[in-house]
């Protein structure tokens, strides 16, 4: 069974914790992994790229010059895709780029993304995970005796406004709760900071 290590505001470690088997222990489906990863960007994109055809070229439709006898190469109409500044051939246009997966596939990505961050030994449970006041420098003091360098996703049961606002102007440091969690955030980050209540929410949830 998958063990994370508990420590508490001041960075000593209290204890070890036993996570879920279901959640925490299963074999990462990299396949699955790559369709949910896939998916986000997908779903990410604004999808307003935009260029005009020949169509709507601002042109005249007058033929340039007579079909023969000029020596040059014969040409229709100014707004032809193979002339400068003419239209684009198969332009693109507005579209939605966002799909769907079923349940069972995201669930099963999601995890996978816990399993590998647990096999990693990259989770860290912190009893009582709270800011008494918004303060970024108290913040990056308390990652720093845990050791966490670099990218770290911080997870807490709910919205904590203290917790976000002394994280979010630390670079490369993401908040978010335990009902939101997504196999995305979990693979980009390094190490996984939980909350001893949101990992309890988690097993609750994604069991």
């Amino acid at each position: 069974m998958p063990i994370a290590n508990v420590f508490n505001m001041a960075g000593e470690k209290i204890g070890e914790i036993e996570l879920s088997e279901a959640i925490f222990g299963i074999e990462p489906n990299k396949n699955v992994l790559h369709d949910c990863v896939k998916n986000h960007l997908a779903n990410c994109r604004q999808g307003t790229q935009s260029a005009l055809t020949k169509g709507e070229v601002s042109y005249t439709t007058r033929k340039p010059w007579r079909q023969k006898g000029t020596g040059r190469a014969r040409a229709g109409y100014a707004g032809s895709p193979v002339w400068y500044h003419g239209g684009v051939a198969f332009a693109p246009k507005p579209r939605d780029y966002s799909y769907t997966l079923n349940r069972k596939v995201k669930r099963l990505a999601l995890k996978s993304a816990l399993s590998s961050k647990a096999a990693e030994s990259d989770i860290v449970v912190i009893d009582g995970l709270k800011m008494d006041e918004i303060k970024t420098k108290a913040f990056k003091g308390f990652l720093t005796k845990l050791g966490v360098e670099g990218k770290a996703l911080v997870v807490t049961e709910n919205v904590d406004e203290n917790v976000v606002k002394s994280a979010r102007n630390i670079e490369g440091v993401t908040t978010t709760t335990a009902t939101i969690l997504s196999p995305y955030m979990i693979l980009t980050s390094g190490k996984m900071i939980v909350d001893k209540a949101a990992l309890a929410k988690i097993e609750e949830v994604f069991a």
